[in-house]
């Protein structure tokens, strides 16, 4: 990620101005923008609110100063918020509240990178979520039972609840969009397959790596069985496909981009601090499986059972 520097947040800033200028310009000029973004709010005092607070804050966090970005993406936040309050209530200016609500998170990841010069991905796994061997002695059945009981927690909210909000907001703010009937039934075969491999995953882990696929009890063996032949984080690839078969399902764009930033937030905030957690434990082993087996792409042949086998013994405690 040799791109997030503090000349990134920068960029994004001045070109978020320039976005900002073009979208009250056609807020001005063009009719169908101005109910898609704004319903029936009255843009004039709307617009001398936010050309100076969005607009002109991005301008003057182009140049470097951390205040403007913190208080441009404070604005766009609060502006997110009351766009989406007015879209449930009267079904209008959906649109908004997706540029808007788009607009406060990127807003903040450029913040971040103007006062830390990159994304300090370190505050992600601290307290509950931090990186931890599960205890030595504990027996794969009760590995098992965990690893469950985190399935049902974590499918139920991450594939069950959270997508059937998102696709109620879509359908009250009039977002939805007619897909052909092919489309709900292809999520369900897609869901079937990646729920498959995630249960795959999940049990290999927990019956082979002495711990939970979760951090706070992390594996306390390198595990190079099962689907980890093919692909170094098949239950990562199992929940992002998961949640794109959902959104097939539901017939939802929005849940599909859920599932899509879902998969963009794990691989710059996450990924990085396992990988870095298990080289740190397992050393030239992890580094040897690392450079044969592909993050996000499966291989066509899997790892030999022997080099498997000697690769988890190696990095055995």
């Amino acid at each position: 990620m040799g791109w997030m520097t503090r000349s990134a947040g920068r960029l994004y800033f001045l070109l978020q101005a320039v976005a900002g200028m073009v979208w009250w310009s056609a807020v001005a000029l063009v009719p169908p923008v101005r109910e898609a973004t704004l319903g029936g709010l009255d843009p004039v005092p709307v617009a001398i609110a936010d050309i100076p607070l969005f607009v002109g804050g991005s301008a003057v966090a182009a140049a470097g100063l951390r205040g403007a970005a913190w208080a441009t993406t404070g604005w766009a936040t609060l502006v997110a918020l009351a766009l989406a309050l007015y879209a449930t209530v009267t079904g209008r200016a959906g649109w908004g509240v997706v540029l808007m609500a788009a607009a406060s998170a990127a807003s903040f990841v450029a913040s971040l990178l103007l006062v830390h010069g990159r994304l300090p991905i370190e505050w992600v796994m601290r307290g509950p979520f931090r990186t931890r061997p599960a205890r030595p002695g504990s027996r794969p059945r009760a590995h098992l039972a965990a690893t469950g009981l985190q399935i049902v927690v974590f499918w139920g909210l991450g594939l069950g609840v959270v997508p059937l909000i998102v696709a109620w907001f879509e359908g009250r703010w009039m977002l939805s969009a007619p897909v052909p009937g092919a489309v709900p039934l292809s999520g369900v075969a897609l869901f079937v397959a990646a729920s498959a491999l995630g249960l795959w995953a999940a049990v290999s882990m927990s019956s082979l790596g002495d711990g939970t696929p979760l951090p706070m009890a992390t594996a306390r063996r390198l595990v190079v069985r099962g689907p980890y032949r093919f692909v170094r984080n098949p239950m990562a690839v199992a929940g992002i496909a998961q949640g794109v078969a959902v959104g097939l399902m539901l017939s939802s764009w929005l849940v599909v981009l859920y599932a899509v930033c879902g998969s963009v937030v794990w691989n710059a905030l996450i990924r990085p601090q396992e990988e870095a957690d298990l080289e740190n434990r397992f050393g030239a082993q992890f580094r040897s499986y690392r450079a044969g087996v592909r993050c996000w792409i499966p291989r066509l042949r899997p790892v030999a059972p022997s080099i498997a086998d000697r690769i988890a013994a190696d990095a055995a405690p």
